[in-house]
């Protein structure tokens, strides 16, 4: 199921279990307005899979997205497969694009590999696009 109800968390801590993968930005300048969920999905969003033609976003790679206090922002997602050959790649971009979103600081990107990517994952906008609904 796709996560799309996020809440800012206070204290975004590392999942447990995740290996860092990526990190961008610097701290927010104290009192700067934090950003949205909802803009850190739209910028996840310009971020595509480069072998499927579908952002990571609504392929449902993203598990989660945390936002501190202080902009610091946490992503935790997966790849399709762990022997991606985009492993090393994807998530120093999407720690970059996150972090050039107005009112984030630091972004951190976690890799999980549980639960798996399955097509399950999928939005229905991914659906659409690739023809398989």
């Amino acid at each position: 199921m796709l996560h799309t109800d996020f809440a800012p968390s206070p204290l975004p801590a590392p999942p447990a279990a995740a290996d860092k993968a990526a990190h961008a930005g610097v701290p927010l300048p104290l009192n700067t307005p934090v950003a949205s969920v909802d803009a850190v999905v739209e910028a996840l969003r310009m971020v595509f899979d480069p072998e499927i033609p579908v952002n990571i976003y609504d392929l449902g790679l993203v598990y989660d997205i945390r936002i501190a206090a202080d902009g610091q922002t946490t992503i935790v997602m997966t790849l399709t497969a762990p022997a991606c050959p985009v492993a090393g790649e994807l998530p120093v971009q999407v720690a970059e694009v996150v972090a050039a979103v107005p009112g984030v600081g630091e972004a951190d990107v976690f890799l999980v590999w549980e639960p798996p990517w399955t097509f399950d994952r999928l939005s229905d906008v991914a659906r659409v696009a690739l023809d398989w609904y």
